[in-house]
């Protein structure tokens, strides 16, 4: 293992992160907070490590990240095992989160779509669905985005990054930085 240039990259997406998405980041910010403040909520979503950014996002926001706050509307679309499982059966797995953007997204509310590669089917059909539903939509992408860079409002990508571990890492910061600032927007 070539601990130096884990390191190396390592920094390079937190300088990325903190350097030139900051704007794009604080921007992202504010519109979830106004999205929030107006009784909309945010539904995330995103398959394996990404699912669990997802499931990880929304307790940050049901619950708290920093402060001692009320509850925010947050639902992660990976969670519920018989809905997935059902669409997957039913349709397929490239229509389980689209499906469940369609049941759950109203005008108002916001969808992060996580994929560090950009190019996950199923997520990229739920910014779709979300995007025709008048819903906020927001990417959590690596690289130059994939397919998902085009059909999103907000694209938040680890762009230095030429491996997943090291994009994953970007996202939890990006996801850190975003409740942070929600937080102090809504206080």
């Amino acid at each position: 293992m070539d601990w130096a240039r884990i390191a190396q990259d390592s920094r390079a997406v937190a300088e990325q992160v903190l350097g030139p998405l900051r704007p794009e980041i604080e921007a992202v910010g504010g519109e979830l907070a106004d999205r929030l403040r107006a009784g909309g909520k945010v539904l995330f979503c995103g398959n394996g490590g990404s699912a669990a950014d997802a499931q990880h996002f929304a307790g940050e926001f049901v619950n708290r990240f920093l402060r001692e706050r009320r509850p925010y509307a947050g639902l992660a679309l990976s969670t519920d095992t018989s809905v997935i499982t059902a669409i997957g059966n039913d349709y397929g797995y490239d229509q389980i989160f689209e499906k469940q953007v369609r049941a759950l997204g109203r005008p108002g509310d916001a969808l992060v779509a996580i994929s560090t590669s950009g190019n996950a089917a199923n997520v990229c059909r739920a910014a779709q669905a979300a995007r025709a539903l008048g819903l906020l939509t927001i990417g959590l992408t690596g690289g130059a985005g994939g397919r998902l860079a085009a059909l999103v409002d907000r694209r938040l990508s680890i762009a230095c990054a030429a491996s997943t571990p090291r994009i994953q890492e970007g996202h939890q910061l990006v996801m850190h930085l975003l409740c942070e600032r929600v937080e102090e927007l809504l206080q």
